[in-house]
């Protein structure tokens, strides 16, 4: 998918500019890393998440993400107007038919997100946004089917009392604690934990950024 910021085309995007990574996340700048990728600035766009009524999953994570990746480059150009960087950003959401789980932020979210994923198929929809140097924005998206097994109300208050799942996408970490949990996984495994690499690192190359 390809959305047009103004009127330079891609052609050879500057492959002296730097990466701009528009998250925080600890988890995506390791799985860059695992890329051979270092972002050269890392600065979380603060964005208002709260789902459009009736916004399908899909829909929802490639505005979010696309949202960051413009917020990010704006707050960028404003503090450094000459320094031109590729903005990287994207938006991991859990979804189980079309009901978007939340981001937690406490311990009774988890727990809600759990009982709903227990014993179910659900997908991790991964939207990945990139803003050239020439101002082109381009995105990718993986999904990824995911099966719990059942879960007992011992192993969802034991995980619940970790406090893993906070602030993570459904509830919960399959990089931490809640791998136990999973029966059967379909698609990328970088996807779920939070960035898939396979369509970042062709996104970042076919935009012009060595890597």
């Amino acid at each position: 998918m390809i959305s047009r910021r103004g009127a330079s085309p891609i052609a050879s995007s500057d492959t002296r500019a730097g990466l701009l990574l528009a998250s925080e996340s600890p988890r995506r700048k390791a799985l860059l890393a695992q890329a051979g990728v270092t972002p050269d600035q890392i600065r979380a766009a603060n964005i208002d998440e709260t789902p459009l009524k009736g916004e399908l999953p899909r829909a929802y994570a490639l505005r979010l993400a696309r949202a960051k990746a413009e917020a990010a480059g704006t707050k960028h150009r404003e503090l450094n107007p000459r320094a031109h960087m590729f903005v990287l950003a994207a938006d991991t959401v859990v979804a189980c038919g079309r009901r978007i789980l939340p981001k937690p932020d406490d311990n009774g979210g988890v727990r809600d997100c759990l009982r709903i994923l227990s014993g179910r198929q659900h997908q991790v929809i991964t939207a990945v946004a990139l803003i050239t140097p020439t101002g082109m924005l381009r995105t990718r998206m993986s999904v990824t089917r995911v099966a719990f097994r059942r879960l007992t109300p011992g192993e969802i208050e034991s995980y619940v009392d970790s406090r893993e799942g906070i602030g993570k996408a459904g509830g919960y970490a399959i990089q931490g604690g809640a791998e136990v949990f999973v029966r059967r996984i379909n698609g990328s495994y970088s996807n779920v934990v939070g960035l898939p690499l396979a369509e970042t690192v062709l996104l970042l190359r076919g935009c012009g950024y060595p890597c």
